[in-house]
């Protein structure tokens, strides 16, 4: 949720692809910006594999973290999601952020339900390989307002993208994440991923006009940039997604567009250069029924309403 796109792309090649959390990256990027970006996957696949090691003996139960079930979009990362108690002919959905809505930014207090939508994701195995195009039917859900998430209905059920891919979607944690958990971001728009820990949780994130709860704040190994806006965070110890990575503070500035605040119960407020968030998803889980139907108005659903 940063800087237009042409804009977005200025940054990326002047700053070399540097800190550049929450917004859709350039659909197309010069070689100086694809070389770095390499570069860096490079390194960060190395790092992630060295933290996989050394927190081996602490727990037991690690998950092989990979691309499977991620998707590219234009201009953001994305993930083929399932609840826990989704059914293998249900229709599979698409989550990603509310900023990445291909409509433009919700308007705070603005939220789109059963808005008709076409669009197409490419789906990654899992070694990133694009394998095949999926398409939405329809934004099941969007909003920037309390969370940034957008979720899409496909035309596909998760049977049959199991039948003709071999990928099975990521399932959605019920339960609010732990601080100190190693998790792991994975972008399907740059096919790189970013390996740290929840540093802790923001009782309010405020960026702009926009204001988020409970958002999740990474440690500082997870540098994400442009485009690996809407990707999941996956708790490595039980392969499930815990939060969407959204954003992060880029220049020190308080509360302004691409340089979000933390603020307390009491109304204090902290900023933090070059720290970036996610919005957690267990609170997505109870808004949705019988054959992924949303239903707002189902017991324990918080999500805010139109």
């Amino acid at each position: 949720m940063r800087k237009p796109l042409v804009a977005a792309l200025f940054a990326l090649v002047i700053a070399g692809a540097g800190v550049a959390p929450a917004v859709a990256a350039p659909v197309t990027t010069d070689g100086a910006t694809t070389k770095t970006a390499v570069m860096k996957a490079a390194t960060t696949v190395a790092a992630t594999t060295k933290a996989a090691a050394t927190k081996t003996s602490a727990a037991p139960a690690i998950q092989a973290v990979n691309f499977a079930g991620t998707v590219s979009l234009s201009n953001c990362s994305g993930s083929v999601i399932r609840f826990p108690n989704s059914e293998d002919n249900d229709p599979a959905l698409v989550m990603t952020n509310g900023h990445c809505l291909e409509t433009g930014f919700p308007e705070p207090g603005e939220v789109i339900v059963d808005q008709a939508s076409s669009r197409t994701f490419g789906l990654l195995n899992a070694s990133a390989t694009r394998v095949g195009t999926l398409r939405a039917s329809k934004v099941a859900y969007s909003t920037m307002t309390d969370t940034d998430v957008t979720i899409y209905q496909l035309t596909r059920t998760y049977e049959q993208i199991k039948s003709s891919y071999g990928i099975s979607a990521l399932t959605l944690a019920d339960t609010h994440p732990v601080a100190g958990t190693a998790i792991t971001v994975v972008s399907g728009y740059w096919k790189r991923t970013y390996a740290c820990n929840i540093d802790g949780f923001v009782y309010r994130l405020k960026e702009g006009d926009w204001t988020w709860k409970d958002s999740l704040r990474y440690t500082s190994a997870c540098q994400t940039i442009g485009g690996t806006s809407g990707s999941p965070v996956i708790d490595n110890a039980t392969g499930k997604v815990v939060a969407v990575n959204n954003t992060g503070n880029e220049d020190g500035e308080r509360c302004t567009e691409n340089n979000p605040c933390e603020v307390d119960a009491n109304g204090n407020v902290t900023v933090r250069e070059g720290t970036n968030y996610a919005e957690e998803t267990y609170q997505i889980v109870p808004c949705f029924g019988i054959d992924n139907k949303l239903d707002l108005s189902r017991t324990g659903c918080t999500l805010p309403k139109p």
